[in-house]
């Protein structure tokens, strides 16, 4: 892949990012909890806006963890 379009996809992923955790500071349900917290969730957008994601990231994270202690081990 080009760099320039790397670049232009990563740079878009945090502009959305950013405006997701704006909206969500201002108008979301969790509206009183802190802005650090809406970038938390601004970070990883796509598993916040489809918990089906943020479910396949968790058992894949779960799935690492597991293989890295089983590797260990031996």
């Amino acid at each position: 892949m080009n760099a320039s379009v790397k670049s232009w996809l990563i740079r878009g992923y945090f502009i959305i990012g950013l405006l997701f955790a704006v909206y969500q500071h201002f108008w979301g349900q969790y509206s009183y909890k802190s802005f650090a917290y809406h970038l938390g969730q601004g970070a990883i957008w796509p598993a916040v806006m489809f918990p089906s994601i943020g479910k396949f990231i968790g058992g894949m994270i779960l799935l690492i963890v597991i293989g890295m202690i089983a590797l260990r081990s031996k």
